[in-house]
């Protein structure tokens, strides 16, 4: 797994933040032996290495309202591709943006309220991109399997 490379109780301390980012450090040290003065210490250390990189609160939309998740694969021109991800980094309804292998190729994730917005986000924002050469849009209708805490 992705933890390999990190030390032992270093791990251990990890693995249970990824579990539940509230635990209290007395909680952690007591389920991995050591003080709640050294789990600071080690979670700090973890910090300064840009291991942890923050803590949040993970929402649900679809709890909220029934929104629209949806990801996208855009293929752009070359020389478009630089203003496309600027566009999109302005999106609020565009959750996650990664560049990936193949030629000028985005995965972009959206949320959106409805299916009416996502339709008016693809409308609005997506079909006006300059330069894309391809894309598509998949919904997404169920979460299987969702690793917290990872940012990839």
């Amino acid at each position: 797994m992705f933890l390999e490379g990190l030390e032992g109780l270093d791990r251990q301390i990890v693995e249970l933040l990824i579990e539940n980012g509230r635990i209290s450090y007395s909680e952690i040290g007591q389920r991995i032996g050591i003080t709640r003065v050294a789990v600071a210490a080690r979670v700090r250390a973890l910090e300064q290495r840009g291991v942890i990189e923050g803590y949040t609160t993970i929402i649900n939309p679809q709890r909220i309202s029934g929104a629209a998740s949806c990801y996208f694969e855009i293929e752009t021109a070359p020389a478009a591709l630089a203003e496309v991800i600027d566009r999109l980094r302005r999106c609020d309804a565009i959750t996650q943006i990664y560049r990936v292998t193949g030629k000028n190729r985005l995965h972009v994730h959206a949320v959106a309220a409805s299916a009416e917005e996502m339709e008016r986000l693809i409308r609005e924002v997506l079909d006006p991109l300059p330069g894309v050469l391809e894309s598509s849009c998949h919904m997404i209708l169920s979460r299987i399997k969702d690793v917290k805490g990872l940012r990839l």
